[in-house]
């Protein structure tokens, strides 16, 4: 754990139960990263979240009083499309999801297509129909690969749970008969694409979130120091039975954004 410690050069930062719960911001995250900002420490804020663009997500923060810049978060759906261009630049892709994930698709350099794709590229969509799970379903009969923004089964909102993107996903596994390759957390793919923005090593980074099964494991797979706080999915009287689904735990807890301040700095050495 030394090691570690004397390794924290970077952050990537979870966003909701972290830093907000859904328009509320959390005590003490506009002050945290004011912190961050003022050591010059870098960051990133890393979201499994698809459906919007970098510049929604950093004008949502704003209007919560949180300090952000597009270049400062990371998306799914930016590492979706980056996964998909590196394998095959110019690729034709058949797109289930909403805007932020056919902006990251044009912005890679993609081709967006209706009909025989490279790939079958999935996140959420609220206004998915049942023609467009067909032509989906068919495109991966017909060979296309199969690529899944995140598998989050459900989604927290007004009135209770919906429906995520992990169940449109297990919707199209069934019928498609292929397992998608899944990019957001616990996947390393959207944690190595962060780590290639923010210019560090995972051995030089910590991933910050309150969700053991995402953020936590995501970070464990990718060989960054990982951060657990009690902000938000993940409390004191939950975290063994979270820990246990997960498979894993966090090298450090911290109770609040506060406590969490006052450890970054004892770690850098401030």
């Amino acid at each position: 754990m030394n090691e570690q410690l004397a390794s924290m050069k970077g952050l990537l930062l979870d966003l909701d139960g972290t830093l907000y719960h859904g328009t509320q911001r959390i005590d003490g995250a506009d002050v945290l990263i004011r912190q961050l900002r003022e050591w010059k420490l870098p960051y990133r804020f890393v979201t499994n979240n698809s459906t919007v663009s970098p510049e929604t997500v950093a004008d949502r923060l704003r209007k919560m009083g949180i300090d952000a810049e597009p270049a400062e978060v990371c998306t799914s759906a930016q590492a979706a499309a980056q996964y998909i261009a590196n394998k095959k630049p110019g690729a034709t892709v058949l797109v289930i999801g909403e805007s932020g994930l056919l902006e990251a698709v044009e912005a890679a350099g993609l081709q967006l297509v209706e009909d025989q794709p490279d790939f079958v590229l999935q996140g959420l969509d609220r206004q998915l129909s049942y023609e467009r799970m067909t032509r989906a379903v068919r495109s991966i009969h017909q060979g296309a690969e199969f690529v899944l923004t995140n598998p989050d089964l459900l989604l927290p909102g007004e009135g209770g749970l919906f429906p995520g993107a992990g169940s449109i996903g297990a919707m199209l596994t069934a019928a498609g008969g292929k397992e998608p390759t899944l990019i957001g957390k616990p996947s390393k793919i959207l944690m190595d694409y962060s780590l290639r923005q923010i210019g560090l090593t995972a051995e030089q980074t910590w991933v910050i979130g309150d969700n053991m099964a995402t953020d936590i494991a995501a970070g464990h797979a990718s060989g960054c120091g990982t951060l657990l706080v009690l902000t938000g999915l993940t409390n004191a009287d939950n975290f063994e039975h979270y820990a246990e689904r997960a498979g894993c735990k966090p090298d450090v807890i911290c109770e609040d954004l506060h406590k969490l301040l006052s450890y970054i700095s004892a770690s850098i050495g401030i």
